[in-house]
């Protein structure tokens, strides 16, 4: 039995699909109640709390760690959900990174992520970890204002870095918790080009087939729009890396298609797949 985390969210939705069709016995865990495919067992759970997690983790082989904002709340102890499923008997741990640990490695969420990724190393157990780059997902920001005026409003329209589409992650995922090559690898997860988000809006407007105008935002209004959902802190650093993204942040990995021996999903591809959410 595998058990995927964060199991409703843009990578663990099509994680727990792709499992459950390779005929993988699946526990999916969110912190609220969700469809899930016919034969998965879903059960509700906050790995804020490792405790609770104890009897979702007894027996399972393989556990696909996705913390988010688990890692970030009031009394978390994250790496404690690393250390009961290795008590429980879990073989393999693939745990979702970010790439700021190498490229912006002195924020405090990314020491904080880094601290994961060395408990996973130290847990004993078969371990990957996949460090993706920017989301071709978070376009889903714009979905309403697309909807409601036919506008894309983004800081930096001309700055780029290469999106990974969730779907992607998910199967490289997958393939890390199936396969025991992948043990001990460390992924960089990125889409196949560098893409602005002037020019996800043209992507957005042909799977659509209807125009979206894009609107420069400065930064100020841009973080105005983004505390309103996260932390002050948080909106300063991704605006960080959107307007001034290091070579390693704009540099297209191989990894993707190393794993899945195919190129990556473009932005395009994610932008048809999900032009629903923006009619």
């Amino acid at each position: 039995m595998i058990v995927v985390t964060g199991a409703t969210g843009n990578v663990g939705r099509p994680l727990t699909r792709a499992l459950a069709e390779a005929g993988q016995q699946v526990t999916a865990v969110s912190r609220h109640a969700a469809d899930v495919p016919d034969g998965v067992r879903h059960v509700v759970g906050d790995l804020a709390d490792p405790a609770g997690l104890e009897p979702v983790l007894a027996g399972a082989k393989a556990l696909f760690l996705l913390l988010s904002g688990d890692l970030h709340a009031v009394g978390a102890a994250p790496a404690g959900v690393i250390g009961r499923a290795a008590r429980a008997g879990v073989g393999r741990i693939v745990l979702l990174s970010t790439l700021g640990v190498v490229t912006r490695p002195f924020g405090t969420t990314r020491i904080a992520m880094r601290a994961l990724e060395d408990a996973v190393r130290e847990a004993g157990v078969d371990w990957a970890v996949l460090r993706p780059g920017g989301f071709a997902s978070n376009a889903l920001w714009w979905a309403e204002s697309v909807r409601t005026q036919g506008v894309v409003a983004a800081p930096f329209g001309d700055t780029g870095v290469p999106v990974v589409d969730p779907v992607d992650i998910a199967e490289v995922a997958a393939a890390c918790l199936l396969d025991d090559r992948h043990a001990g690898g460390v992924y960089e997860l990125t889409g196949p080009a560098v893409i602005t988000p002037r020019q996800q809006a043209a992507a957005i407007a042909d799977a659509l087939g209807s125009p979206v105008r894009f609107h420069e935002l400065s930064r100020a209004e841009a973080k105005a729009g983004m505390t309103r959902s996260m932390p002050a802190e948080l909106a300063d650093d991704t605006l960080d890396i959107l307007g001034a993204p290091s070579p390693a942040e704009v540099r297209v990995s191989p990894d993707v298609e190393r794993v899945l021996d195919r190129a990556p999903r473009t932005f395009a591809d994610w932008a048809a797949r999900n032009a629903a959410a923006f009619r």
